[in-house]
């Protein structure tokens, strides 16, 4: 087995069809994110989007979108920001990771969430995590009705809210769209304050997740795209929720409402309206990403099993991740905040150079992200 890597260009009409079938086995999405419409859309806002393209004898078996490596590391495309990562194939456990490193020009693959089977191999720092399906299938209302006759008491809770909103601020109702965009500028103004506020990475501030997110915007309506749905209580918008679009899924990606507003549960009834209008736009399935069990479980029909690691190849990289950790772990025994702060400041460092791979900005947004 073998694998060369190409840039998005490169790959043929042919090739896309043969892409988005395998991401689509039996002929049911997994994730909007394993379409090429998400790593075409991701190479439109970066220039280091390469594509391994994997052959077996004189057959493609596999396509693997991800970013070039930056000094040694190798990511799948759009991480930390993509939901769902992999190899795209008919058969991805039977392609040796390794592989996928190799191609990449890397020396250590990491990944956030995997889908899919590595077959046969020894893993790092492998962590399962489920992704929340609700399948709410040609009926919104009936959906949520089942699912309250398992969770009664949320569900009692969830309407007495709705009346208190309309009583206090008027007609509670979700759109669905936002044409003049201003529903996405309160969501952009909402998730800024939040990450500052909790002091993380203010994702919003970088300027290829703008320049991605305006695109599917751009899109909205089209067969692939992202959907912004709103919750107004009267006039007063109360919740925005933006997400992915692709086949019959729709896939929760940044949602955010107004702090002000938060006794009525906003987001949760923001799902609600998403959740009876969906059949309407052909969406049958409402993926609402792992994390969040407190809450996704009274809407979640099912889990995806999506994997978080490292696979590592002799290099350079590979040296660098395991001699920090060997060191990360000796401060840990020192008791207190310094014996936590090493692997906070790794995992910050790992995550703002996910999303900054050149080093100017990347320590720009390091820094600031820090101070905070």
């Amino acid at each position: 087995m073998r694998a060369k890597t190409v840039s998005i260009e490169d790959i043929s009409a042919s090739q896309i069809a043969q892409w988005n079938q395998w991401a689509s086995p039996n002929g049911k999405l997994v994730s909007p994110y394993l379409r090429f419409e998400f790593a075409e859309t991701v190479a439109r806002s970066r220039t280091d989007v390469r594509v391994a393209i994997i052959e077996d004898g004189n057959q493609t078996v596999g396509f693997f979108p991800h970013h070039k490596a930056h000094g040694g590391i190798v990511r799948p495309v759009g991480a930390p920001m993509s939901d769902y990562q992999g190899v795209v194939a008919a058969d991805p456990a039977a392609i040796p990771p390794q592989t996928l490193v190799r191609a990449a020009g890397g020396s250590a693959l990491v990944y956030d969430n995997w889908h899919g089977a590595f077959g046969d191999q020894d893993f790092d720092s492998r962590v399962c995590a489920g992704s929340h399906i609700a399948a709410i299938g040609e009926n919104g209302s009936a959906f949520l009705e089942e699912r309250g006759t398992h969770h009664k008491d949320h569900f009692k809770k969830m309407a007495r809210r709705q009346r208190a909103a309309e009583r206090d601020l008027g007609p509670v109702r979700v759109t669905l769209g936002d044409p003049d965009g201003k529903a996405f500028a309160a969501l952009s103004e909402w998730k800024q304050t939040q990450y500052r506020d909790t002091g993380k990475l203010n994702v919003f501030g970088i300027d290829w997740v703008q320049s991605v997110l305006a695109d599917l915007r751009g899109r909205e309506g089209e067969e692939f795209s992202g959907l912004t749905a709103a919750l107004w209580f009267g006039d007063r918008l109360a919740a925005v929720e933006f997400g992915l679009v692709a086949g019959d899924v729709y896939h929760s990606w940044f949602p955010a409402y107004d702090p002000e507003l938060s006794r009525y549960s906003p987001g949760l009834l923001l799902l609600h309206g998403l959740f009876e209008q969906a059949p309407e736009r052909g969406i049958a399935r409402v993926d609402l990403g792992h994390g969040g069990d407190h809450y996704k479980k009274y809407y979640s029909s099912y889990t995806v099993p999506l994997d978080q690691g490292r696979i590592l190849a002799p290099g350079l990289a590979a040296l660098g991740i395991r001699t920090w950790e060997i060191a990360e772990q000796a401060v840990e025994r020192v008791p207190g905040k310094v014996g936590a702060l090493p692997g906070r400041l790794r995992r910050r460092w790992a995550q703002v150079s996910a999303f900054q791979p050149q080093l100017a900005p990347r320590l720009a947004s390091f820094a600031g992200s820090i101070a905070l």
